[in-house]
């Protein structure tokens, strides 16, 4: 039996386990524990991990910039894949950033990510083709 909870940062062992081992994932700084606290700490319940038997099987981890929500690190193991997981997960967020008057969510795949754009595709958002993304590190 699945169950959905919040994700705190006692699962951060697992979480990291389950990203590094997700394809089009990619792991930086920013997934070092110290910085998943205070992104936990600053968007307190909106990220959701689904747990099988005492395993994480899937994390969404979201936050917000006061107008936009973000999706992050949204992976499902892929021997549960296509169980509905993701989706609720993702639901999860959407529904608690709808709570807080966030209208509009955002998230970001690789341009390789062939497998991470069909679902994100066929889950009804839209790919925007209108913008650039530009990032700098600090």
């Amino acid at each position: 039996m699945h169950l959905f909870r919040d994700l705190v940062i006692e699962d951060y062992e697992q979480i990291l386990d389950l990203w590094r081992n997700t394809a089009g994932v990619v792991i930086s700084e920013s997934d070092s524990e110290p910085s998943i606290r205070a992104f936990l700490d600053r968007n307190q319940g909106l990220s959701f991990v689904c747990e099988d038997e005492g395993q994480i099987v899937g994390t969404a981890l979201c936050g917000h910039d006061g107008r936009r929500g973000f999706l992050y690190h949204v992976a499902v193991k892929s021997s549960y894949r296509g169980q509905g997981i993701g989706s609720a997960l993702v639901s999860s967020c959407l529904e608690q950033l709808k709570q807080r008057g966030i209208l509009r969510c955002q998230c970001m795949v690789l341009a390789d990510n062939t497998a991470g754009g069909r679902y994100w595709s066929a889950a009804g958002w839209n790919r925007r083709r209108d913008l650039l993304l530009y990032s700098r590190d600090t």
